[in-house]
């Protein structure tokens, strides 16, 4: 069927090159070697909904990358393109490479993350009295700034914090989940007793190492099951050491707010473009570069996962070759998910040929 009249041309579907054609070198990343494969070779590319993924590619054209971002004005106007249109165009420009690490022995660790939606107040209540900061002035010229514990316990850094407060919440185990994720969505009670929904966006932080409070149950003997409904449902049964395992983790995160304008919208990873739900992922950047499209294949007693995803953000636990954390969206279902999701990933980078 012609096109209207004035709308570009999509790219015309070929044939993808034949299979036996000879595979160009390895390439070495900071963190990873990236060796050549078959297209035959990543496990179920006939069957993913590329749709689904086109709209997270999208958006990293919105910041386009060096080498990959040459391909966004034909990934645009692919945008309309039939499955079987995508999948031929992907197998035309895109040699896929098997990521695999430097040290023999390094397994892949698929993991994953959402935005948390909690309820605050501008003013501590007696039931809020958690606060969540803007960071310290003092934040830049400090580094590393002072630990989790030296911010519970030291006058300076209370001080330093002292009018940074955003909000207050209250479990301090939603912060720490806050902390972690980098970003969420709260519903703020304002002064005059209104509310409004805002974004909590990741600012900054102490610059101290990320340890896992679960790991640190774990090394203690404390617990099995290590998943976030373990670790709340330990914190639940032990109030008096809560404190000594939000301590283990001495690294902090400090936020910025800002407005919601569209609920179905993700928020900024670290290329600069709004996450998609189940389509982007964080890497290790030194192993994989943003905006790169990526084949995730992961099988777990989670979920089970081969498809399209872009590397979009990164995060200071996610470090290794073979490493990605999911964004599986917001909410409470989502974070039931991301608590749980720990196992096996493989990954294939999709890079111009």
């Amino acid at each position: 069927m012609p096109l209207p009249p004035g709308e570009p041309s999509r790219p015309v579907a070929t044939l993808p090159p034949a299979d036996e054609a000879p595979l160009p070198p390895a390439i070495q990343q900071a963190r990873s070697r990236w060796v050549p494969v078959r297209w035959n070779d990543l496990p179920g590319f006939g069957d993913d909904a590329l749709h689904e993924a086109w709209n997270a590619w999208l958006r990293s054209c919105e910041r386009p990358m060096p080498v990959i971002g040459a391909l966004c004005p034909e990934v645009r106007r692919l945008a309309i393109a039939s499955a079987d249109e995508q999948r031929a165009w992907m197998q035309q420009r895109l040699q896929p490479y098997r990521v695999e690490p430097l040290r023999m022995g390094e397994e892949g660790l698929l993991t994953g993350y959402y935005e948390p939606m909690l309820e605050g107040s501008r003013q501590p209540t007696a039931a809020q009295r958690v606060p969540l900061y803007r960071p310290p002035a003092s934040l830049a010229t400090r580094r590393p700034w002072y630990t989790r514990q030296e911010i519970d316990t030291l006058p300076e850094a209370r001080n330093a914090l002292r009018g940074h407060e955003i909000a207050w919440i209250a479990d301090p185990l939603d912060a720490l989940s806050l902390q972690i994720q980098g970003s969420g969505r709260m519903s703020i009670a304002e002064p005059d007793g209104s509310r409004r929904w805002v974004r909590l966006a990741f600012a900054g932080s102490n610059e101290q190492p990320y340890r896992s409070v679960g790991g640190w149950l774990l090394q203690q003997g404390a617990l099995r099951d290590a998943s976030w409904p373990g670790i709340k449902a330990w914190a639940a049964q032990n109030p008096q050491r809560l404190q000594e395992m939000l301590w283990a983790n001495p690294r902090y995160v400090f936020f910025r707010e800002e407005p919601l304008p569209d609920a179905d919208t993700g928020p900024r990873g670290a290329q600069g473009v709004p996450l998609t739900p189940g389509r982007s992922i964080a890497v290790d950047r030194d192993s994989i570069p943003y905006g790169t499209p990526v084949w995730l294949a992961s099988t777990g007693p989670s979920v089970r996962l081969q498809r399209l995803v872009l590397a979009q953000d990164t995060g200071s636990a996610i470090t290794g070759a073979v490493r990605a954390d999911y964004f599986v969206g917001w909410g409470p279902e989502a974070g039931e998910v991301a608590g749980r999701l720990k196992q096996p990933l493989q990954l294939w980078v999709l890079w111009p040929r």
